[in-house]
């Protein structure tokens, strides 16, 4: 066990605080020295070995944390992800060098659901494109979709999935899933039909993905599984940028194959003004910004404070990964 007064803290989230300053207050009092990021922006495995000699804790956001990165870590006991992924995190190195991992699962939920019904409205409106013709003193008829007795498909049915689910029952769709380890409980309460994976990508009319980033999962929409999905669908993306292959994509829907798309996360982030689906007026593009609201990044927080001092003091952390 350390003593904490002798410890030196790492925090990269750039949200972390933003909305509670308690968070910063309870750190810097329980720690010796609390370092945080210089940029605004997750921070690169080059840049994170620069900050991560002698610390002990890491409050850890959307940064690079590879084996190049800890290798620097010579101090590290702990590295707290402020947020549920874990795929930024090389897990084979940190377990080499004992380094435990935790996460906040179910933290942003709320507001990344919140978010992604938020997205599905403003394509089945149009509302960007309505919101641009207006101010441009156009008055256009654009014609959209209800979704009053339309198919919106959850690729995924974990922690966001069962919330973006709860807040789509007011609106008469027809919710459908898929998720190998689904809650059936649930399911069965929200009148969610569990589907095949197959059954659920042909039929859905609006198809939002809820699935981690995995070697499985890593480029799963791709030309293949685009072609699948019903013509005139809606694909929607709040979760990891990894999962979609952005070339196919973009040739679904300058097809027309697919009506339109949502993203709130890139392959590439920043993504850069390059980015060919920007071009597309049926394609609304967001800074991945579906767990920036005060509830999750409070949520988030103290989530991540509250493991990383357990760790530091000799205890076991709420939410271990590794």
């Amino acid at each position: 066990m350390l003593d904490l007064r002798s410890c030196r803290v790492l925090v990269t989230p750039t949200s972390y605080a933003k909305d509670d300053p308690e968070l910063r207050t309870e750190l810097e009092a329980a720690v010796g020295e609390v370092i945080y990021n210089p940029t605004g922006r997750p921070l690169s495995s080059t840049e994170l070995a620069e900050l991560l000699p002698g610390c002990h804790g890491f409050i850890a956001g959307l940064d690079t944390i590879d084996r190049t990165a800890l290798q620097a870590a010579d101090q590290l006991r702990v590295i707290a992800r402020y947020g549920a992924g874990v795929d930024r995190v090389d897990l084979e190195a940190v377990e080499e060098r004992g380094i435990i991992v935790t996460n906040t699962p179910g933290a942003n939920s709320i507001s990344v659901a919140e978010l992604t019904v938020g997205l599905i409205l403003a394509l089945a409106r149009m509302i960007p494109e309505a919101n641009a013709a207006t101010k441009a003193g156009e008055w256009p008829r654009l014609s959209g979709v209800s979704l009053e007795g339309k198919a919106v498909g959850l690729l995924g049915l974990g922690s966001i999935g069962r919330q973006v689910a709860r807040r789509l029952a007011g609106f008469d769709c027809i919710i459908v899933a898929y998720d190998p380890l689904a809650d059936q409980a649930f399911a069965k309460r929200h009148d969610v039909k569990l589907l095949p994976r197959e059954e659920l990508i042909q039929g859905a009319d609006f198809l939002s993905l809820h699935v981690p980033a995995l070697p499985e999962t890593r480029g799963m929409v791709s030309e293949s599984f685009l072609s699948q999905m019903k013509p005139g669908a809606f694909l929607i993306n709040t979760a990891r940028g990894e999962l979609i292959d952005e070339t196919a994509l973009l040739a679904a829907l300058q097809n027309g194959h697919l009506r339109g798309a949502a993203l709130d996360a890139f392959a590439k982030e920043p993504p850069g003004p390059d980015n060919p689906l920007f071009a597309l007026p049926q394609v609304i593009a967001t800074p991945h910004t579906g767990a920036h609201t005060d509830g999750a990044t409070n949520a988030m927080g103290w989530g991540a404070l509250r493991d990383c001092l357990a760790v530091l003091r000799g205890e076991e952390p709420a939410h271990r990964v590794a």
